[in-house]
């Protein structure tokens, strides 16, 4: 094996998860809203269905206030 194996995030047919839905979720949730806080992003993700592995990565942020470019950095979404 090698460290230098492919992305394969949005891939059809590979375990990662569809990171539009992540992209739509913020986009969603932060229209008309500057900063939300850790707990205001779970719920919502909650709330939409997102996949276990996008909710378990919105659960592991550290509490707080994000902008909607913070937490897509963070989350590997491509919000801004």
């Amino acid at each position: 094996m090698t460290d230098d194996a492919p992305v394969t995030d949005d891939l059809p047919g590979t375990d990662q998860p569809d990171i539009r839905q992540l992209d739509e979720l913020l986009d969603e949730i932060y229209h008309g809203q500057e900063r939300l806080s850790q707990a205001d992003i779970y719920h919502s993700a909650v709330s939409a269905d997102l996949p276990a592995e996008l909710l378990t990565r919105v659960a592991a942020l550290p509490e707080g206030e994000y902008a909607v470019d913070e937490v897509a950095d963070l989350l590997g979404g491509s919000a801004a």
